[in-house]
């Protein structure tokens, strides 16, 4: 394998370091529009690759620290176990971000799972976006082998973990057939510009072991993807993910992969296609303003963050331009 990045700093050469004020949007608890967020979401993707899904509103808050998920809703129910950390994405139909929680099972009472909360952010839009994932309709399940469901997908959400159990979820997406590969028994997707946190490789690079669930958006259907991960920088690679000309920064091969496509039980339940706004309108930007005041980071540079986000319109419109012209 050729072009492999092994540590930290040849990670840094290829992506650059992750911007200060991209860690000022995250929070250690779930504020208000979080909790808005949870009462109007009906599908979560688990750092364990799994999925969870049923009615909006199908996880329960406790408190800002604390929350709770049926087991029965898990198409892995038996993956959550005590002490175990989890990321979480979740999700809400025709919102191109997602909500993005990390933290650990403190409990598993029963059919009831707990989660405490370490992280609590929004996500950008653009794996939606370039999955397109909210126009689909629904559509059978008709794929049977895994080499077409891989080439016909266009959204996987990535669970990896450090070396210290925490764990995330990052959701890739893009057009048909350039999501992900099989070639020489190794599975390979790219990556594409997002927050630069860079999260999912720096996990990687201290635990390599990683899992990721496909989707054709309409289907409900998922292939399960789990194996040990490189991360790339084979020019010859990168090209044939190349999308309006652009190549990605980097690949991930998952080396040796055990695939598994099945039906997903929560997918079925979220009824997602086609995509309906909540009744309660959720406003990603306006939460992404609120975490980064809530952030606890002091300094000139979070001071100097916190004015920007404060002027009326601007997060918006940067989103929307970043949007527009940076999606690859």
């Amino acid at each position: 394998m050729t072009k492999q990045i092994k540590d930290v700093a040849a990670l840094e050469v290829c992506m650059g370091k992750t911007p200060g004020p991209m860690h000022l949007k995250v929070i250690d608890h779930l504020d208000l529009g979080a909790i808005r967020w949870l009462a109007v979401s009906p599908l979560m993707f688990a750092g364990f690759a799994s999925l969870a899904g049923g009615a909006p509103g199908f996880v329960k808050v406790i408190d800002p620290s604390r929350f709770r998920l049926p087991k029965m809703l898990l198409d892995d129910p038996a993956a959550a176990s005590m002490g175990r950390g989890v990321g979480t994405r979740f999700l809400i139909p025709t919102v191109g971000e997602t909500l993005r929680i990390n933290g650990q099972v403190t409990s598993v009472d029963g059919d009831v799972i707990e989660i405490t909360v370490e992280e609590c952010y929004v996500h950008c839009a653009k794996a939606l976006i370039r999955s397109a994932f909210w126009h689909a309709e629904p559509q059978p399940s008709s794929v049977l082998e895994p080499a077409p469901f891989l080439a016909a997908s266009r959204f996987l959400a990535l669970a990896t973990v450090d070396a210290d159990g925490r764990a995330d979820v990052s959701p890739k997406g893009d057009p048909a057939g350039m999501l992900m590969r099989l070639s020489e028994g190794a599975v390979w997707f790219a990556d594409r510009p997002g927050n630069r946190r860079a999260d999912s490789f720096r996990n990687m690079l201290s635990q390599p072991h990683v899992a990721a669930a496909a989707l054709i958006p309409g289907s409900t259907q998922t292939l399960l993807v789990r194996g040990r991960a490189q991360i790339i920088h084979d020019v010859n690679m990168r090209h044939r993910f190349a999308v309006q000309g652009k190549s990605p920064l980097l690949a991930i091969c998952v080396e040796q992969p055990e695939i598994v496509l099945r039906e997903s039980t929560a997918l079925e339940r979220a009824r997602i296609w086609p995509a309906r706004p909540p009744a309660d309108a959720i406003d990603p930007a306006e939460m992404l303003v609120e975490h980064v005041k809530l952030n606890k980071a002091r300094g000139l540079q979070a001071t100097l963050a916190r004015a920007a986000v404060s002027v009326p319109g601007l997060l918006q419109a940067g989103l929307r331009r970043d949007y527009k012209t940076n999606l690859y």
